[in-house]
């Protein structure tokens, strides 16, 4: 291994060495995003940011095909209108910013720099929704947030974050309540199909719901070194946001009725899911549904004739075949272009140099299994189409394993205490429905509940707290 490819590698901390640090050495190296000089808050550099747009741009065209548009809220919520929902501000209130000033000025009233918008939506619908014919309202919008945490990891948890957050509005229970689960699939469809990642669905306990829900639903992916990650939600909203605002309609009866409403939203924690989830030693391993660049063209001895004008046709045939493209031109050795492509976690590299033009090929080289393929020039379309669809479809596979071989039940505190403790992962155990062994559990393991899943089964009979007889099965696990 050339020294400098060697080097390159040694700054990637391993990750069954210390987790944490790998993770951070991925953000970096692959410059995903940088500390800034606010606090807490982290600049998503243009690597990072292109696999934030891929996210955004498939998320968009699947909310659009189920009615959604699109539309901006102000940045900024007037005190008196945050406190018109008490549940949803006693949520918020330990991590609200607030403008205090505008200029030299005191402002008259505190203006709270969202934290989420449910109020700005409320506020809007009540002047805009008069009418049965004025329903449904299927709004969403892709923004930034602001919520002051203590301990912050970048994409994990940060005090500015980017996502989208959708709200709509509904005639009755039944609307809200089949929107609510509609996008919940969505989003785990996303997670599986584009991103690789199989996710746990489920409906959130009372504790850990959303503030003001009526219900909250979720998507729960486990991590590499065992950890949660909640990594979507969806909220049903009742009528209970409008009738703090006064969102009424007058129905097909001629009675007025108040709305039902939903919300649901994807972060940049996502990212994060994807370093956690597929990365490894190398660094980044991006899906190539979702990765920026898929395939990477590293010439060989460039300053041989004809080794880059042949790149260049390559990168041509390849784009027009719908593949997205990058040509490595830089002034550097093979083996730093090589491990700077995996580093950076892009699905396929395509080596070529004189030989390989004499001999009409190319080598391909997988970036998830480092497997190397010898392929004529004229097929290299179709194998780069056949290799890229395994490479999603195995990488989706091998999450799947992962989280299959890292799910465990148990019958007792102890038993979850000692699974967390040298196995890692989700654990299937019974509970009662009690806030009280719910808490218990997070005091005595260090793991919350996850998420009380759709698909239930039956562990035993009784809870594994308290022993009392118990009806849900229940995910747990120590999470991000």
């Amino acid at each position: 291994m050339a020294e400098n490819e060697k080097k390159l590698v040694e700054d990637i901390t391993s990750m069954d060495v210390d987790f944490a640090q790998w993770y951070t050495d991925v953000v970096r190296k692959a410059e995903l995003c940088d500390y800034s000089s606010v606090k807490g808050c982290m600049i998503l550099e243009p690597a990072g940011f292109a696999i934030w747009e891929m996210i955004q741009n498939g998320l968009d065209k699947r909310f659009k095909a189920t009615g959604v548009e699109n539309c901006a809220m102000p940045m900024f919520i007037p005190e008196g209108l945050l406190q018109r929902e008490k549940d949803h501000v006693e949520g918020f209130a330990p991590e609200v910013a607030w403008v205090t000033h505008g200029g030299y000025e005191q402002l008259q009233e505190r203006l709270c720099v969202r934290p989420t918008s449910e109020t700005l939506f409320c506020d809007y619908y009540e002047r805009k929704i008069h009418s049965y014919r004025d329903l449904p309202k299927l709004l969403n919008q892709w923004c930034s947030v602001v919520r002051w945490e203590k301990t912050t990891r970048p994409f994990l948890r940060s005090r500015e974050f980017w996502w989208q957050e959708g709200h709509t509005a509904h005639a009755t229970a039944e609307e809200s309540r089949e929107r609510t689960e509609q996008m919940l699939n969505l989003y785990a469809d996303f997670c599986e199909q584009e991103l690789a990642i199989p996710v746990i669905k489920g409906q959130k306990t009372e504790k850990e719901k959303f503030a003001g829900a009526e219900a909250t639903y979720t998507i729960e992916a486990l991590m590499h070194d065992g950890q949660a990650l909640q990594s979507g939600t969806s909220h049903d909203f009742g009528d209970g946001f409008a009738k703090a605002f006064g969102i009424q309609y007058t129905d097909r009866d001629n009675k007025l009725q108040y709305v039902h409403q939903t919300s649901w939203g994807v972060s940049t924690r996502i990212i994060g899911a994807i370093i956690m989830v597929h990365g490894d030693n190398d660094g980044l391993k991006l899906p190539p549904h979702i990765a920026p660049v898929q395939i990477i063209i590293c010439p060989i001895m460039q300053k041989k004739e004809g080794v880059l004008s042949k790149s260049a046709e390559l990168k041509e045939r390849l784009s027009a075949a719908g593949f997205r493209v990058r040509v490595d031109e830089r002034d550097k050795n093979p083996g730093f272009k090589f491990a700077d492509s995996e580093m950076r976690g892009i699905p396929l590299r395509v080596e070529i140099g004189p030989k390989d033009i004499q001999n009409g090929q190319a080598i391909l080289v997988r970036r998830d299994t480092h497997e190397k393929f010898t392929v004529a020039l004229e097929e290299i379309e179709t194998k780069a189409g056949e290799l890229l669809e395994s490479i999603q479809q195995d990488m989706l596979e091998a999450a799947r394993r992962h989280l299959e071989t890292h799910t465990f039940t148990a019958e007792t505190v102890d038993e979850m205490k000692s699974i967390l403790d040298t196995e890692k992962g989700f654990i299937k155990a019974m509970w009662c429905g009690s806030r009280e062994c719910e808490d218990a559990i997070k005091d005595q393991t260090g793991a919350s509940s996850r998420c009380i899943p759709f698909d239930q089964e039956h562990i035993s009979d009784r809870c594994v707290c308290c022993g009392k007889p118990a009806a849900r099965m229940v995910y747990w696990g120590r999470a991000y």
